[in-house]
C-alpha cells in the first residue's frame, strides 16, 4: 500500500501537531475551571500546576494558578511546584532522549544543519558554544515558556546526564515557580 504523504521526520511532525491541537483544546473556557477548581486543593493543586507547567500548553494556565493562589509559603510552594514541574520535565527528557534521537540524528545529517553548525563552528568555540546552549535552555526551563523546547535542546543536543539534568530542571523550575510567585 503506498503512502499518501511521506514526511522526513514525522515524530517531529507530530509532536508540533500535538502541541498547537492541545493549545486549541486548553482554550477553551471549561478547562480555565477546571484549572480555577485548583485552587481549592492548596499545595496540591501547586503540585498539580507544577506538573503542567512545563509544557507549553498548559504553562498558561499553571502560571495563571500560581498567580490566583496566595499560599502562605511561597518558597514551599515553589518547592512543592518545582517538583511538579521536575516529574513533567522528566518524561519529556524520557521522551526526547529514547523516542527522538534517531531524529535528531536524521536531523543532523541534513544540509541546511551541517550549514549552520559549520556556521558556528567558524565563529564560536566549541566550549563557549555548549555554555550558550545551556544557559538559553536554562532560561526556557525556569520561564513558562514550552520546557519542550529547552529540554529537547538538552537531551536531544548535549550529552548530559539524566541525574544532572534532573537537578538542573529542579532548580531552574522552582525558581521560575518562585519569581512567578514573587510577581503576584
Amino acid at each position: 500500500m503506498k503512502r499518501l504523504f511521506k514526511f522526513k521526520h514525522p515524530k517531529t511532525i507530530i509532536f508540533f501537531i500535538s502541541i498547537v491541537l492541545s493549545y486549541l483544546v486548553f482554550t477553551n473556557k471549561s478547562a480555565l475551571e477546571v484549572i480555577s477548581r485548583l485552587n481549592e486543593l492548596n499545595y496540591i493543586g501547586i503540585f498539580i500546576a507544577g506538573i503542567m507547567f512545563p509544557f507549553g500548553f498548559l504553562a498558561p494556565f499553571s502560571v495563571g494558578f500560581f498567580i490566583t493562589s496566595n499560599p502562605s509559603n511561597i518558597l514551599t510552594a515553589s518547592i512543592i511546584g518545582g517538583l511538579g514541574a521536575l516529574i513533567s520535565n522528566l518524561i519529556i527528557f524520557k521522551i526526547i532522549r529514547f523516542s527522538f534521537i534517531d531524529e535528531f540524528n536524521k536531523i543532523k545529517h541534513t544540509k541546511i544543519i551541517k550549514e549552520i553548525n559549520h556556521s558556528i563552528d567558524k565563529n564560536i568555540s566549541h566550549k563557549i558554544k555548549n555554555y550558550l546552549l545551556y544557559i538559553f535552555a536554562g532560561i526556557i526551563i525556569a520561564s513558562p515558556l514550552p520546557d519542550e523546547i529547552g529540554v529537547t535542546m538538552l537531551a536531544g543536543l548535549t550529552k548530559i546526564r539524566q541525574d544532572i539534568f534532573l537537578i538542573l530542571s529542579f532548580i531552574l523550575s522552582t525558581l521560575g515557580i518562585y519569581l512567578i510567585f514573587l510577581l503576584s
